[in-house]
């Protein structure tokens, strides 16, 4: 994320890292308890895209397919849940953010 000159503000990447070691079911445990917690907070919730969007790429340029597909498909529902549920200022900054 530095490279996006973004400065990290939670643990997720590191969290997901630390799940991976575990495999796809604490994948998604990390992902529905981050939601849970941070759903509607603008930062966290904006960042936690972020990670599932990198973590799906990452592993895309690592060749492995299980893994980016389910990033990406973490991804899509979380981002389609941001535009659904979220309105004014925080869809805003997470449409800015993001893009």
């Amino acid at each position: 994320m530095m490279l996006l000159d973004y400065e990290c503000k939670t643990t997720f990447w590191e969290d997901f890292t630390i799940a991976e070691y575990f495999g796809e079911r604490a994948i998604r445990d990390t992902y529905k308890q981050a939601k849970r917690e941070w759903r509607y907070d603008k930062v966290y919730g904006t960042e936690l895209s972020m990670v599932l969007n990198h973590k799906c790429w990452f592993w895309y340029e690592k060749h492995d397919v299980n893994l980016s597909r389910l990033y990406a498909e973490l991804w899509e529902e979380y981002h389609n849940w941001v535009l659904e549920n979220w309105r004014g200022e925080e869809l805003v900054y997470y449409l800015r953010t993001t893009d």
